[in-house]
């Protein structure tokens, strides 16, 4: 079901839906909460957990996807505990440079991101447009007309409508569903054309990526 697709693995430490929670792969001590799930927050998440109890979970994680044959072209973290302090994202970028994969970078963080991602030469996106919790299409008619030179991120979060998304997400499914249209609206697609706005995937900074590190 991926195959050919460009695809990255959601670094997750966290489970954070009541009705539905998920454990580590490793197995590792300091990993869960008291009932064997990762824990419900970020906060509780970056308290409890070894650090390099999360490295290897996290290594175990992006290793699955390729054993799944995904085609992993970009690393990010769930709930952004990977980018709650400079030895987490360091981590983070340990594991970029191991798999030769490009990350998103932190929306705001309490140390200089950017610079130490370039200093070990790990690429990013140059602007993130992150739409949540407004409608995604509302946005991107806003934001297309004006968007500045370089590599722009849509960060949306587009899931089908089904029972299972209604049985996990019982407050923001709606806009899940939202997004899903939004990306397969001809209108947007007519948006972005009459704008010159080139689509990439993270497949291209990847490429680009293992080029200047070969």
């Amino acid at each position: 079901m991926f195959e050919g697709l460009p695809v990255g693995v959601h670094l997750t430490l966290t489970s954070e839906h009541p009705g539905y929670r998920w454990r580590s792969l490793t197995g590792a001590a300091s990993l869960p909460d008291a009932d064997g799930f990762l824990p419900a927050t970020s906060a509780i998440a970056v308290a409890q957990q070894d650090r390099e109890d999360v490295r290897a979970e996290c290594r175990a994680q992006i290793e699955a996807a390729l054993e799944w044959g995904v085609d992993v072209t970009h690393i990010d973290p769930h709930m952004d505990v990977l980018h709650a302090s400079e030895a987490l994202f360091t981590i983070y970028l340990d594991l970029a440079q191991q798999f030769a994969v490009p990350i998103r970078l932190p929306l705001q963080a309490p140390f200089p991101a950017r610079e130490l991602a370039a200093a070990r030469g790990v690429l990013s996106v140059d602007h993130l447009v992150y739409t949540w919790p407004r409608p995604t299409r509302d946005v991107l008619f806003e934001t297309c007309p004006g968007l500045p030179r370089g590599v722009t991120e849509l960060f949306a979060h587009p899931v089908l409508d089904c029972e299972e998304l209604r049985g996990y997400d019982r407050h923001h499914a709606d806009i899940r569903v939202h997004d899903a249209a939004t990306l397969t609206d001809p209108s947007v697609t007519a948006l972005l054309d009459q704008h010159g706005i080139q689509r990439i995937s993270y497949r291209e900074l990847r490429a680009v990526q293992r080029a200047r590190s070969a």
